[in-house]
């Protein structure tokens, strides 16, 4: 029983798409030390992004679960299905959040001063379709705290390299938000809700995507120079690009099966795949 209900949370807040933001967020922490830091920092940066993901997940889930239930698409989901409680879900919030902030406050007292903005923006996220078609990219701003903050984590001090990494996950996020969107357009505008598909259209919404995750490769090309890489990150950058063109080749928001994999199983293989041609190319 117990476990039953553990894995009808885990599926509540999609953890196995916990993989999305974590492999930025070791690059950056790699990158920041030079290698490998301490398993004492390395264990409170699992801590704080395992709970800040989950914990903001939770939060979108209970923020959106009217609207999931007026949407064919969503309606299916644990909470609009009464799976699982407003209160359990609350539980999962607090918890999750609690466990980010006290891992802040191992890591280093920046860390923990920024505790606050992190929270805000894991919030304000799940509020921005009623209000700018912009949520996209506060999702993207959202997911960036990961590499960047996992870089404070280690150095305790900013720089530019994790502001580029952080860009480089806001560009990836929202191109495959925006990607995954274009299956709501008409829904979000019989309901006055925002989203750049639902703003630019079909074909406005997937340039802007493909523009997005164009400039992505560019940045992490950049970044080739920025952290003195070799060929093997190179060719790991050529590889990931050649699978976001492939995502945006297969692209079909009536087939809910192709967009699932153009806007979440493509891209849980990109993200650790930058990182192992990452730790190769610093460890080989």
């Amino acid at each position: 029983m117990v476990f039953d209900r553990i894995k009808k949370y885990g599926e509540l807040v999609m953890f196995s798409h916990t993989l999305f933001s974590l492999p930025f967020a070791l690059i950056g922490m790699l990158w920041a030390a030079g290698g490998l830091p301490s398993s004492e920092i390395i264990i409170w940066i699992l801590v704080a992004l395992i709970g800040a993901r989950n914990g903001a997940n939770a939060l979108n889930r209970l923020v959106d679960k009217e609207i999931d239930k007026k949407n064919p698409r969503t309606a299916n989901r644990h909470m609009p299905r009464g799976v699982v409680k407003d209160f359990e879900v609350w539980g999962i919030i607090i918890f999750c959040f609690s466990i980010f902030t006290l891992a802040a406050y191992k890591l280093n007292p920046l860390c923990f001063k920024l505790t606050p903005l992190a929270l805000f923006l894991f919030t304000i996220y799940s509020y921005t379709k009623r209000f700018t078609w912009a949520c996209h990219i506060v999702l993207g701003i959202a997911c960036a705290g990961a590499p960047v903050g996992a870089w404070l984590a280690v150095t305790g001090k900013f720089a530019l390299p994790p502001f580029i990494l952080g860009a480089v996950v806001v560009l990836w996020v929202a191109g495959f938000d925006i990607i995954y969107g274009t299956q709501d357009i008409e829904f979000d505008r019989r309901n006055g809700l925002f989203s750049i598909p639902a703003r630019f259209g079909l074909k406005g919404g997937l340039l802007i995507a493909r523009g997005s995750h164009i400039t992505m490769i560019l940045l992490l090309v950049a970044l080739y120079f920025v952290m003195s890489m070799g060929l093997i990150y190179l060719i790991g950058i050529f590889i990931s690009a050649l699978l976001l063109a492939l995502e945006h080749y297969i692209i079909s928001p009536s087939n809910e099966k192709k967009m699932k994999i153009a806007a979440y199983n493509i891209n849980q293989i990109v993200s650790p795949l930058i990182l192992f041609f990452t730790v190769l190319d610093m460890f080989i």
